[in-house]
């Protein structure tokens, strides 16, 4: 014999609105648009360049306006240039700004080098990390007290590509004042031009 349940409205919302804020809560995390869309790779030079000069004598004049601001360079290549610089906006933050980049020729027969350039920004934020200390009580074992030393650790907390335009156009006019007429921008010496003796004045 098969009986029959009574149910009231009551029962049905209190079935039914879990399963709805379920549903909402899923659509809500499916609708989250990723980063990877906003990567179209259309045309655009926010983070190139084009100079008319050799890949070397770019990458020189962008070593030279990283330094001129204060930049760390941590590595210095023909064609290939990394700096650093930080700043500490509170007591308690810190942030580094990296640049790397990389010149490439045209051709040969086209005098010119397209400068690419990334910056990326590191935030870091102070964490504080107690250390208690233990001490022996017996059979009862250890005892750990709330006095101790605590150490101070940087944690990075964000990390984000530069998008600036604005920021990338005033690079690129440091490197453009440095790759001016004028302004000595070669590569350094050899190691034999240096180890060369200096011309010994006349004697009169």
């Amino acid at each position: 014999m098969r009986r029959s349940f009574p149910t009231s409205s009551t029962t049905v919302k209190t079935i039914l609105l879990p399963l709805a804020m379920l549903a909402a809560l899923g659509g809500c995390a499916s609708s989250k648009p990723s980063f990877y869309h906003q990567e179209d790779f259309s045309e655009t030079d926010t983070y190139s360049r084009t100079f008319n000069d050799s890949d070397s004598a770019v990458c020189e004049a962008a070593r030279r306006a990283l330094l001129g601001q204060g930049y760390i360079i941590s590595k210095a290549q023909a064609n290939i240039v990394d700096g650093t610089k930080s700043f500490q906006p509170d007591t308690d933050q810190h942030l580094e700004i990296a640049f790397h980049i990389v010149c490439a020729a045209n051709g040969k027969a086209d005098r010119s080098a397209a400068l690419f350039v990334s910056a990326t920004q590191d935030r870091y934020a102070l964490k504080k990390t107690n250390n208690s200390a233990s001490v022996g009580v017996g059979v009862l074992g250890s005892l750990s007290m709330p006095f101790g030393s605590s150490d101070d650790s940087l944690v990075r907390v964000a990390s984000e590509t530069i998008r600036s335009a604005n920021f990338y156009d005033r690079f690129f006019g440091a490197v453009e004042r440095y790759l001016e007429p004028g302004q000595d921008v070669a590569a350094p010496p050899d190691q034999h031009q240096l180890d060369a003796p200096l011309p010994v004045p006349e004697k009169k």
